[in-house]
């Protein structure tokens, strides 16, 4: 019998079989061209590239000077979850209890505890396409099995009911989704998951995960819904939140569920074994960031909403680009299948991946393919970027491509 240690030099399987993270390390890329002396734009993290707020940084301050310096709880301080349930009542309209909050390092730590607390070998994990892209990934660490629901820009990347209905069978157990959507800006409207909820009403055992962390950047055309608002989705429901998108605070990485609370108990009983409580003077600044008004956050927004509107009519000047508009988030998912298939400066471009390549070592601009959201004709670009940034890039891309 072969052994691992053979057949993997050493490491596990698992870690053998995992994707690394095609936005970090289209970043890591990035700064490597950077060292070596070239001018690279970088327009492939999901990361505002304005400072957290004042107010939030002197609660932190405030935290520190008032010797916050011990283990917190491993869901999190009461204060902070109350303030949490404050937010899903007066944004979402969605009741929880404290048993019902689970803090965590960072949004993505929340949704690996919910995969790995939910599943079984073998059961099946619906991802309308695109995904971002660390969805699969965390799926299949927790011995699920991805299954990939392709939509259209016709139809602006989202599922439809009879798309979900297909997609069941008897081993489905989650459905996975944000709205607004990391990489397209899609956002579903409440009809809209409404009629995916009337489907899943036939389907009992499926569990729904809701990630709404780019929930406060919505430019205005399709208001934010919740799943778990709906009493008859809300026993089935897990929203995903955080505060490293619209409060431009990726680095404090705090990220926090409410749930059903047999899911939030074993969400807790696993971090308790893993990372124990997030960052004591990170969850201090949290609390004042979710009590007070998110028009205090609305100037970040107004900016995004006038760089999405400069890059949207840059690019669709680009022959081959096609972009659909997207409704929140900071990012573009222009259509680029034009480009398969033909040769640029001596490169074949056969799909997405070779295309981000070439703009990426021809133009010097980091974007990222989009295989890595399960779309392989389009790419992601961000415009958490300045005007001026955005402008050159893309000059870059379309001097490039001609």
């Amino acid at each position: 019998m072969t052994s691992t240690l053979a057949t993997s030099n050493g490491l596990s399987e698992r870690i053998n079989s995992l994707t690394p993270s095609a936005t970090l390390e289209m970043a890591a890329k990035a700064r490597e061209l950077r060292a070596a002396g070239k001018d690279i734009i970088g327009l492939s993290l999901g990361e505002p590239d304005f400072n957290t707020p004042d107010y939030i940084k002197e609660a932190a301050i405030q935290a520190i000077n008032d010797d916050y310096n011990s283990y917190t709880p491993v869901d999190g301080y009461g204060e902070l979850k109350e303030a949490i349930i404050t937010k899903f009542k007066r944004d979402n309209r969605i009741a929880y209890e404290p048993a019902q909050i689970v803090v965590s390092t960072g949004a993505k730590q929340a949704l690996y505890n919910v995969a790995q607390v939910v599943l079984n070998k073998g059961e099946e994990v619906i991802l309308p396409c695109p995904y971002w892209v660390s969805y699969s990934d965390i799926v299949k660490l927790a011995d699920g099995v991805p299954v990939e629901v392709e939509t259209t820009i016709e139809n602006d990347f989202k599922m439809t009911p009879e798309q979900l209905e297909a997609a069941i069978t008897p081993n489905t157990r989650m459905l996975w989704y944000s709205s607004p959507c990391n990489p397209s800006g899609s956002i579903y409207s409440e009809e809209e998951l409404r009629a995916l909820a009337d489907v899943l009403q036939k389907h009992p055992q499926i569990i729904v995960v809701s990630d709404e962390i780019y929930e406060h950047i919505n430019y205005g055309v399709t208001k934010h819904a919740s799943m778990a608002a709906f009493e008859d989705m809300y026993d089935r429901t897990v929203t995903v939140n955080g505060v490293a998108k619209a409060f431009a605070m990726t680095g404090w990485r705090i990220g926090y569920i409410g749930a059903p609370t047999f899911i939030a108990r074993a969400c807790n009983k696993l971090q308790g074994q893993v990372t124990s409580g997030a960052n004591c003077i990170a969850q201090r600044a949290v609390i004042t960031a979710l009590n007070e008004s998110p028009s205090r956050i609305q100037y970040m927004v107004d900016k995004f909403q006038e760089r999405r509107q400069l890059i949207l009519g840059l690019l669709n000047e680009i022959e081959g680009f096609r972009c659909n508009e997207p409704e929140g988030a900071f990012y573009v998912y222009p259509d680029v299948s034009a480009y398969f298939g033909k040769t640029l400066n001596g490169v074949t471009i056969n799909n997405a991946s070779d295309l981000a390549m070439y703009i990426l070592e021809h133009a010097n601009v980091a974007t990222v393919t989009g295989d890595a959201f399960g779309n392989g004709n389009s790419i992601r670009i961000s415009y958490a970027a300045s005007e001026d940034e955005i402008k050159e890039a893309v000059a870059r891309i379309k001097k490039a491509l001609n």
